[in-house]
């Protein structure tokens, strides 16, 4: 007697057996899923990228080429409304410069705030976050957050308490000095101390940055190297030399390249506390290009400033990573 077999309907949503083939519904449910075509997802990309293409291009390229474009010219006040008329004068304006004794010396003053200041930085900063990664358990947020706070705050508004604070005859530091019966020294009007009064401050707003940095590379170190370390007899000392100043190479890096760059485009600190004083001993280039571009309206000069301020600053940075990616690898 043969037997009969009935096909049952397989319910919506369960597996296909192996060996049975799909469905047409789902054959076309498949094909409808196709990814679109190469051209489609393109376009749909730069589409989405037109705004921020249309921000970058109207307040970011097209104000650094009319920036070159205006070096090479005597732009100026007269200018403004018919840019059309300054006249082009060729690298005028770039020979001119190093003639220019004020320029030199902003020169010279914005390299003393970064050889001085940057090496402090990086130092002081490695040492505050090696000292809140291990030497210290209890209210380790609380001194995180009050190292990093002057970070978040207003660069013009640090500018002014510390203005006040240095202040001869009402600061903080004068009111300390007279309780023990002594005369604080004008620290913003001396020629000796007005820079390094404001290389102190620079420091101390930017080592919470460099102190996150270190901490964040700091963590990343293998337990298992550290401890192999230990096994092998060595002390705190040599495994801070062996071990996390090489490991923290490239940390270090980033860490001097955006602070040797924001040093050399200091302008705040000198604009607001000391206006480039005295005698111009913390005239420095960003604050010396404003002077000229909108003080005294030179503006095709103070455009051959600024491009003379971004080689230098391209150059070194070249140089730093270069010097210190050859030790990291």
């Amino acid at each position: 007697m043969s037997t009969m077999t009935r096909k049952t309907a397989q319910p919506a949503g369960a597996p296909v057996p192996p060996g049975s083939t799909a469905s047409p519904a789902g054959a076309a449910g498949a094909r409808g899923r196709k990814k679109k075509p190469l051209g489609v997802q393109n376009a749909a990309g730069w589409l989405f990228s037109t705004p921020f293409l249309v921000l970058f291009t109207v307040f970011m390229a097209f104000p650094i080429l009319a920036t070159l474009l205006m070096s090479f010219t005597d732009f100026g006040l007269r200018n403004v409304t018919r840019p059309w008329e300054a006249d082009f004068i060729g690298f005028e304006n770039y020979t001119e410069l190093f003639g220019d004794e004020k320029f030199l010396t902003s020169l010279l003053n914005t390299a003393y705030f970064v050889v001085v200041g940057v090496p402090l930085t990086i130092g002081l900063g490695l040492v505050v976050a090696v000292l809140l990664n291990n030497g210290i358990d209890r209210a380790r947020t609380f001194f995180r957050v009050g190292f990093y706070a002057p970070v978040v705050t207003t660069i013009v508004a640090v500018a002014v308490v510390w203005r006040f604070v240095l202040d001869p005859s009402d600061g903080l530091i004068a009111g300390l000095f007279s309780e023990v019966g002594l005369t604080a020294p004008d620290f913003l009007g001396s020629e000796a101390l007005a820079m390094p009064s404001m290389i102190a401050m620079a420091v101390w707003r930017n080592v919470g940055t460099v102190m996150v940095l270190f901490i964040a590379g700091l963590q990343a170190i293998p337990t298992e190297v550290r401890e192999a370390a230990r096994l092998d007899g060595a002390g705190a000392w040599q495994e801070f030399r062996g071990i996390t100043v090489p490991l923290l190479r490239p940390t270090m890096l980033y860490a001097t390249v955006i602070t040797t760059i924001g040093y050399l485009n200091v302008f705040e600190e000198p604009f607001v506390m000391t206006q480039g004083g005295p005698s111009d001993s913390t005239l420095t280039v960003s604050l010396n290009m404003y002077r000229e571009g909108f003080n005294f309206f030179h503006m095709g000069y103070a455009s051959a400033m600024a491009y003379v301020l971004f080689v230098v600053i391209m150059a070194i940075t070249v140089l730093q990573l270069r010097l210190l990616k050859d030790n990291t690898e």
